[in-house]
This record gives C-alpha cells, sequence and structure tokens, in this order.
C-alpha cells in the first residue's frame, strides 16, 4: 500500500521492482527454495541421530561453506548488475534513465540475497526443531524497513528507488542480526568453518556435501514459478511502462493466501515428513500428504473465486491512492483474475514438492519443473501480444497447474501417496460451497467504478462486510452439505472424515 502510494505503475516502480526482483528470485533459490529442500531432510536426519557434538559441527561447516558461496555470489551479482537488467529487462535498454536507474537499485538490494539466504538457514534449524515462530515473525522487518524507507528516505532522497533499494538493504541485515539469540538459546549458534576439524567425525564433511549435491537439481525444481516470473518480466519490459508494477501488484494479492496458508503448510510438513521418511514410516508419510491437499482444497478453493469475484474491489481499497490510478486498478485486476486460476496449483506445489524432497529426491521436481516451465514460456509467447500483461499471468497459472498435476502422478505411480477415501466427495462439496460463496459476493460487490468513486471508510466497510459475509455464506453451506472441517484437524482424523 505504501509503494502504491507513493511511486505507483511509474518508470520508479517498474525500475525498483526489476531490481528487487532478482535478488528476491535468487533467494527462493538459495534461500528457503532450494537450499531448505536440500538442507532439512539432511539436518533432521541428524537431529533424529540425537549427537549433539556432530550437529553443531555440521552447522559451523554448513555456515561456512554456504556463506562463502553466498558471497562470492552476491560480490558477482553487484560487479554484474548492468548485465543482469539486460538480460532480465530487455526492453529498459531502449529507455536509458529507466536502464541505469535499475543497475544502481539492483547495486543495493544485491547484498540482500547474502542475508536472507542465511536466515533462510536459521529457518531450517528452527523448522527442524518444531520451532516455527521466529521464522514467521522475520519477514514482518522487511516491510517494516520498506515503510520506513517510503516514510523517511523516499521524501529526502532525490531517487526514490534508490531509497527504496536501501530499505531493501537494511531489512537483510536486520533479519539475519534478530536470529542470533534464537540461534544461541537453541545452541545452534556456530562460529562458520571452511574445514573439518580433527575432532569432527568423518562423516561430518559428507553430509554437508550431500546438502550442496541435493541442492544441485533442486535449485530449478523448486523455482519454476519465480523463473515464470522472471520470463513474464523480461516479456513485460517489452510492453506499455507500467505493465510490470501491475504483475507486480496482482501477484502481491495473489501471494498473500499462498504465503498465509500455503508456505506455513510447506514449511510445517517439510521436516514433519523428513522425520517420518527417517523412521520409516510410509503409511503416515502418506496420510500426512493427504491431510494437507485436504486442507488446500479447503482453503485455497474459495480463496481463489474471492480473488477472481473481488479483484477490483480489493485493488481499489489497499492500493487506489496517491499515484495510483483508476485505469492502474483496471490493469492490475485484469491479472490478478488470471493469477488467481492458477493459486490453488501454486499451494498444492509447495505441498507436494516435500513429498520427494523429504525423501531426498529433489531430480525428480527438476523434471517436472522443466516441462512447467517449457509450457509457459510458449504460452507467454503465444499471449503476450494479444492479451499483454494478462496473457503472461494467465501462462504462469497453466504453468503452475501443469507443474501440480506431474508432481500429484509422480508420488501417486510410485506409490507414495495413495489417497483416502471420500476425495470426490469432499472435492464436490467444497466446489458447490466456493460457487455459493462466489454468487453471493459477486452480487454484492457491484462495479469497480462504484469503488474508485468512494470513499476510504466507505471502501473499507463494504469489503469488511463482504468478506464476513463471504465467509460466513461458504461455512454455512459447507456444513449444510455435511463437511465438518474440525475432524481435519489431525491427520488421524482424516479417515473418519473421508468414512
Amino acid at each position: 500500500m505504501a509503494l502504491a502510494q507513493v511511486v505507483g505503475s511509474s518508470e520508479v516502480a517498474d525500475a525498483f521492482f526489476v531490481a528487487f526482483r532478482i535478488p528476491n528470485f535468487l533467494r527462493r533459490i538459495f534461500g528457503e527454495g532450494a537450499f531448505s529442500a536440500a538442507f532439512v531432510p539432511v539436518y533432521s536426519k541428524i537431529e533424529v541421530a540425537g549427537d549433539e557434538g556432530k550437529r553443531r559441527a555440521f552447522l559451523a561447516l554448513m555456515a561456512g561453506r554456504f556463506g562463502m558461496i553466498l558471497l562470492a555470489i552476491t560480490l558477482i551479482g553487484v560487479v554484474a548488475a548492468p548485465f543482469l537488467v539486460m538480460v532480465i529487462a530487455p526492453g529498459f535498454l531502449g529507455e536509458s534513465e529507466k536502464y541505469e536507474l535499475t543497475v544502481s537499485a539492483l547495486r543495493l538490494t544485491f547484498p540482500y540475497l547474502f542475508f536472507i539466504s542465511l536466515v533462510a538457514m536459521a529457518a531450517g534449524i528452527f523448522n527442524s526443531r518444531n520451532h516455527f515462530a521466529v521464522p514467521a515473525v522475520t519477514p514482518v522487518m522487511l516491510n517494516l524497513s520498506l515503510i520506513a524507507a517510503v516514510i523517511w528516505l523516499v521524501p529526502i532522497m532525490a531517487n526514490p528507488a534508490i531509497a527504496l533499494a536501501t530499505g531493501v538493504f537494511v531489512a537483510g541485515a536486520v533479519q539475519l542480526i534478530f536470529q542470533l539469540p534464537f540461534l544461541a538459546r537453541e545452541r545452534s549458534l556456530v562460529w562458520p568453518r571452511l574445514r573439518v576439524g580433527k575432532s569432527d567425525k568423518k562423516p561430518i564433511e559428507g553430509e554437508v556435501n550431500k546438502v550442496f549435491r541435493l541442492m544441485l537439481p533442486a535449485l530449478f525444481g523448486v523455482s519454476v514459478a519465480q523463473i515464470n516470473m522472471l520470463i513474464n518480466t523480461l516479456l513485460a519490459s517489452f510492453l506499455v511502462t507500467g505493465s510490470v508494477s501491475w504483475l507486480y501488484y496482482s501477484d502481491r494479492l495473489m501471494e498473500f493466501p499462498l504465503g498465509v496458508f500455503g508456505i506455513a503448510l510447506a514449511t510445517v510438513i517439510l521436516p514433519t515428513l523428513s522425520k517420518q521418511q527417517a523412521d520409516t514410516s510410509s503409511s503416515l508419510f502418506s496420510d500426512t500428504l493427504d491431510w494437507a491437499l485436504r486442507w488446500v482444497l479447503l482453503i485455497v478453493l474459495p480463496a481463489s473465486v474471492a480473488l477472481m469475484v473481488l479483484a477490483g474491489p480489493l485493488l481499489t481499497t489497499i492500493f487506489q491512492y496517491g499515484a495510483f490510478t483508476p485505469t492502474d486498478v483496471t490493469m492490475a485486476s485484469q491479472s490478478l483474475v488470471a493469477f488467481a486460476l492458477g493459486l490453488i496449483a501454486f499451494v498444492v506445489i509447495k505441498v507436494l514438492a516435500p513429498g520427494f524432497y523429504a525423501r531426498q529426491d529433489t531430480r525428480t521436481p527438476v523434471r517436472y519443473a522443466a516441462i512447467a516451465m517449457g509450457v509457459n514460456a510458449v504460452l507467454s509467447l503465444l499471449l503476450v501480444w494479444e492479451f499483454a500483461h494478462v496473457g503472461l499471468a494467465l501462462a504462469t497459472s497453466v504453468a503452475a497447474l501443469v507443474n501440480a498435476a506431474l508432481l500429484f502422478f509422480g508420488l501417486y505411480r510410485r506409490g507414495i501417496y495413495q489417497p483416502l477415501p471420500g476425495w470426490w466427495s469432499l472435492l464436490l462439496k467444497v466446489a458447490v460451497a466456493s460457487l455459493v460463496m462466489g454468487l453471493v459476493l459477486w452480487s454484492g460487490a457491484g462495479d469497480t467504478l462504484s469503488w474508485i468513486e468512494s470513499s476510504l471508510l466507505h471502501r473499507l466497510g463494504w469489503l469488511s462486510w463482504l468478506i464476513v459475509v463471504g465467509l460466513g455464506v461458504y461455512m454455512v453451506s459447507l456444513l449444510s452439505l455435511g463437511v465438518k472441517p474440525w475432524k481435519m484437524m489431525l491427520v488421524e482424523k482424516i479417515g473418519e472424515e473421508g468414512d
């Protein structure tokens, strides 16, 4: 909201969003993406073994080598900023001022990768020990830093993009420092090392190497959605000014249910599955996946419908102030609808990919991700010239659906996941309840122009009322159809609900 009011969809906004997307993309790969997918299963196995000396030695060597790799990548990124912008946003080359602005901002945002990837390692440690609060709170500091940059730096600095990039740099450092006392409390704050100590056990180096070996294929596999967004950014850079920003703002709203629910579920499920795999509990492994997928259906399908129906009201109420114009609302709402079509697939990927990673299989998801990325690239090229930024969002959603389907059938064919009874009935009931909710929201939402002409208080009251009514209609519809969500709270209750 702060960004929308200050920079809207201007040239400055496009420059900052590209400069932020590049290190954010790499953070998804090196941070909570590929690194977590490789690190958590290996570390969980060491945790289960209960050897404290081996655990701390592993963390010291892991921190040293991972930190050195990150430092090298960060330095290369800062130096190669002009080339990176040329590759990711080649359309900016025709606008020299926008190009130079993006390069300058990227040199400030790129070190964020170093800080946040080490934060992701700390999160992997906490999550493996079933401590989720600290990693969940930490990203708030990025938001607070960006808001502070909008309030205090933008008014006093000549260039708003540089001011916002400074906020990103500070946020990375603050998030890493925040982890330290909590790591110390867990006896997991170790001095990084590049070599194995003489007193360390021999398997330590092998375990560290295993993390990097598993990480290599996962670099691509867990990042297909981010790669698809980069493809969108590349193609959008050739479109009219504002296209990158419209995709960014609509992606923010699509990421809200994905981040609040999807990533939270994926964060919890990976260490759980890893421990079940270490204990060779194949039945419970499958049941845990089934439990997670049922919750995805129950929460994300209605969220997707609500995003599509309320795209205009949401964007108007949250963003349409200051520099964010009514035209921006119209354009961003179109791409939000296209993104929302693939929301359930984005969350399913977050749930099913750990089914492979927990078994230390990072190669299979790579093959599926490669197919999905190919689908995205082809569809993007086919749709962008006819539907502009909306075509890019739609291509991303279709690619996510393909990726999710491949992951599902891959687990099913291998016998890793066996659906429990009651799925078709639950699917039909949730679909009907979501449809009823969607019709009620549509009848009460009115047209976007009415929202644009309304005051802030009227918008807030109207939107709040729609959300309360929509949630109430959905819950009443579920209960009327015989779905009892409280029976799905625990994995052990799934069979009861299915029967």
